[in-house]
């Protein structure tokens, strides 16, 4: 859980605390699939994914790797601070891949009565190949 911060505490350059998950097991995808409701085979059956291209066998699914970028970032800034997350998937995670995700603060500016921070993430995997890329918004309150 985030502890609580303050807009006067954040500086643009400052790092998010990086979050590593891994080595993402198989397990996980099936897990994934039952609580998300996307059972693509492509992610659950080694057998379909390479008939369907995939070398390798399965991958996970996109979004469970954004919600690991979101479980980052909530974990240093409090959700209920949060206005805005948007992502852009970048590759494939495979099975045995870890991936840690880190973030930058890129802007700090007052705009329309709120203190808002907007930092850069970005999950890359053991090679450092990015799987997401994207950034946050979040509207932070100043010490009382």
């Amino acid at each position: 859980m985030a502890k609580e911060m303050y807009y006067e505490n954040i500086n643009v350059g400052d790092a998010m605390p990086p979050l590593v998950k891994g080595p993402l097991q198989k397990l996980q995808l099936v897990m994934y699939a039952g609580a998300s409701g996307d059972f693509n085979p492509l992610h659950t059956i080694d057998d379909f994914a390479k008939a369907v291209g995939m070398k390798d066998g399965v991958i996970a699914h996109g979004m469970l790797i954004m919600g690991t970028v979101g479980q980052a970032i909530s974990s240093w800034v409090p959700q209920k601070y949060l206005k805005k997350f948007v992502v852009r998937f970048a590759g494939m995670t495979k099975p045995n891949n870890t991936i840690t995700v880190t973030g930058t603060v890129t802007d700090k500016r007052v705009e329309g009565g709120e203190n808002l921070i907007t930092c850069e993430v970005v999950a890359k995997d053991e090679n450092g190949d990015v799987k997401v890329s994207g950034r946050f918004v979040a509207a932070l309150p100043k010490k009382k």
